[in-house]
């Protein structure tokens, strides 16, 4: 009975044994078999990589022109950003009246001058639409010039998204490029950015 018993222990140890062989040649016990397995892994993504690179690239087509596309959102409207100077314009726009609202007033209210809102409407008077549509913008940083800039930006931008016919006339006009002028900093030893000290000869 006991030699029975010891010849079912024994293929049990060997099928443990066999099992064990695999995971003791994978397993990593020091750092220089970490390194190898590492330079291992490397070499067999080498190809692959080399294999990605040398794929030929598709040539560029330049002569295409491009196509501008209608953007409005969910309500009909066009969105766009403004800046000039420091100020910066979140302007949206849709059809209507002619309603400008800045910062929850009126254009009249937030812009007392003639010129700034002169300034402000612009790209209405360039593409002929005045009264042809209604804006709500917020503007921050700045002072008001500033503001007006970033507005007649916006506005421009908006327009462009809205009708991409609009382009061209907004284009030439200059309106659709961000004015890069800012003011100048101050210098040490000058009383302004050139401005010199005052100088006496006698």
């Amino acid at each position: 009975m006991a030699d029975k018993k010891s010849d079912s222990k024994k293929p049990a140890k060997a099928t443990e044994k066999k099992d064990k062989k695999p995971k003791k040649e994978t397993a990593v016990h020091d750092l220089k078999d970490l390194k190898k397995e590492v330079q291992k892994a490397e070499a067999q993504a080498a190809p692959a990589a080399t294999e990605f690179v040398a794929m030929p690239l598709q040539p560029r087509k330049s002569d295409e022109p491009i196509v501008r596309v209608v953007v409005r959102d969910a309500k009909g409207r066009s969105y766009g950003t403004g800046r000039r100077k420091d100020a910066v314009a979140r302007v949206w726009l849709q059809p209507g009246s002619g309603k400008v609202i800045v910062n929850g007033r009126d254009q009249s209210k937030y812009f007392a001058r003639h010129t700034q809102r002169l300034i402000l409407n612009q790209p209405f008077l360039i593409v002929n639409s005045v009264g042809h549509f209604d804006v709500m913008c917020t503007v921050k940083g700045g002072g008001l010039s500033g503001q007006a800039g970033a507005v007649r930006h916006g506005i421009s931008r908006a327009l462009e998204k809205f009708d991409p016919q609009y382009r061209p006339a907004l284009k030439k006009a200059g309106l659709l490029t961000r004015d890069s002028r800012i003011v100048e900093r101050k210098k040490v030893g000058k009383h302004g950015a050139r401005r010199t000290k005052q100088w006496a000869k006698r």
